[in-house]
């Protein structure tokens, strides 16, 4: 910490708490320069786990690439579709090192983003009547998603439930899971490629997008050795972490590129390993997926490798930046932005749960963990009214947003650690479930929900003490002593 950061109330304390923050301060040099933008415009950044921060030096480098030369269509063979070819591959491989994932056993399949690399495992997975779709309760939903594909084809869905004070998976109940057998699981694995098939898929997020929890990778052997490939879906702990996969041999894993360094968007992938992917049928064909296709005959031929998978055109003006990005996180350090994510995740916490109300009563309810203990720089949070009532969301996103703070609220599309924070009980869902034209108030009103989702801070690359001060800060000054209102509030259109 430099400059003004040592005078900030609570500076001395923290530093003497996080002591390791002091080993970060390249990541104030950067702030002051490549995220400058931030305090130009006076930002208070809180939302990392919805989207990263792109540095000045991404986009320029983008700029020079873009206008150092000619860019074609990738599917043909001329100068300029070699260039752009090169730029895809090049790439390709990055990833690839990134995540020290062998060429030999991963290949890496360009999609929009993670959704669509969940959907295309999700669509062309092996489902049926002798596989089960085995999940945590705690997932994203475009993980959630793909039960639809797997109901559609007669294979079971089986949820791991979420248990405790800390909204965590308990490991017992994700090996009961997966050893549990249905009828049809017991009768002898059909042959795929000359193999055994896979008894189904099991996935779960290496970090929850809602709580912060970070769920153990070495679940990914446990499931192996119960025959299931794993999807890890790892959007929320990649801005902060390193993922070996020599080490840790997902079968699936969905990226975001944005996620981890916010340019550019609209661009992730699907790394899959080979093996996996092998017995991945796809439910259709389109350009650049095939090696030919007749009209007359009615027969397709599809492409090798990861061509198979990348429906048509790839972005190859904005791929390269991937490469661009992992080499400016490589150059800033991404154990760096642990330490810092770490240090002002543990302080937050220390923060926000010693704030009281003149009464007595806390001010703030965190859904999760409440240390640093398995945990990522996500967190979950309600303000508390002087009388134990919930804030309603909607009125700490507006004040929040005209003091300058960009943060999340909502369930944050996992409804599952949703549920499981607001204590919601299955019987309640189902009867609701059956009930049409409810309204989102309504369904909360008939729930017995005392509000409409949590607020969610998460800290990245660019974030500093001076912006977890201002939150405190904000949270103390706003809402201490002051009862709950929800007079002029809009009507809530989705979760």
């Amino acid at each position: 910490m430099s400059g003004d950061g040592t005078r900030t109330a609570g500076a001395q304390e923290f530093l003497a708490d996080y002591p390791e923050y002091t080993t970060t301060t390249v990541l104030d040099d950067l702030r002051a320069t490549e995220y400058a933008y931030l305090d130009r415009n006076r930002d208070i950044y809180l939302d990392y786990t919805g989207a990263g921060l792109a540095a000045t030096t991404q986009h320029q480098t983008h700029n020079e690439w873009i206008s150092a030369g000619c860019h074609g269509n990738p599917h043909s063979d001329n100068p300029t579709s070699r260039a752009a070819t090169a730029g895809v591959e090049t790439a390709r491989a990055a990833v690839l090192a990134h995540f020290n994932a062998p060429a030999q056993d991963y290949t890496v399949i360009f999609t929009a983003n993670a959704t669509a690399a969940c959907r295309l495992v999700g669509e062309a997975y092996p489902f049926g009547r002798a596989t089960r779709f085995v999940l945590t309760a705690d997932n994203h939903n475009s993980v959630n998603g793909i039960r639809e594909f797997a109901r559609s084809r007669r294979a079971r869905t089986e949820y791991i439930p979420i248990a405790g004070s800390e909204l965590r998976v308990a490991e017992s109940a994700v090996r009961a899971a997966l050893e549990r057998r249905t009828v049809q699981e017991s009768l002898p694995m059909a042959m795929v490629n000359g193999r055994e098939s896979s008894r189904g898929l099991f996935a779960y997020p290496a970090q929850s997008n809602f709580t912060g929890v970070q769920h153990p990778l070495d679940w990914v052997d446990i499931a192996h050795e119960h025959g299931f490939d794993v999807l890890l879906d790892a959007a929320a702990y990649l801005p902060t972490h390193e993922l070996d996969l020599a080490a840790v041999r997902a079968d699936f894993v969905p990226v975001s590129w944005y996620k981890l360094f916010g340019y550019p968007t609209g661009v992730g992938c699907l790394i899959a390993r080979r093996d996996a992917l092998s017995r991945l049928r796809r439910p259709w064909f389109s350009g650049g997926t095939i090696q030919a296709a007749s009209v007359q005959g009615g027969w397709h031929a599809p492409a090798a490798g990861s061509a198979e998978f990348e429906d048509g055109t790839v972005n190859f003006l904005a791929i390269p930046d991937i490469e661009h990005g992992l080499n400016w996180l490589r150059g800033v350090g991404i154990d760096v932005i642990n330490r810092r994510t770490r240090c002002l995740t543990g302080w937050l916490l220390d923060r926000l749960l010693s704030l009281e109300h003149d009464n007595g009563a806390s001010m703030v309810r965190i859904y999760g963990p409440r240390n640093m203990i398995n945990r990522g720089a996500t967190v979950a949070l309600n303000i508390l009214d002087p009388f134990g009532a919930i804030v309603d969301e909607r009125l700490v996103a507006r004040e929040s947003s005209a003091a300058g703070f960009s943060l999340r609220t909502g369930c944050f599309c996992n409804p599952g650690a949703g549920e499981a924070a607001f204590d919601i009980d299955r019987p309640s869902l189902l009867r609701l479930f059956r009930r049409s034209a409810l309204s989102i108030d309504a369904y909360i009103t008939e729930l017995g929900l005392p509000t409409g989702g949590a607020l969610r801070v998460s800290f990245g690359i660019a974030s500093s003490f001076q912006d977890v001060q201002r939150f405190i800060e904000f949270v103390d000054t706003t809402y201490r002593n002051r009862p709950c209102e929800t007079q002029g509030l809009p009507p809530r259109e989705n979760c």
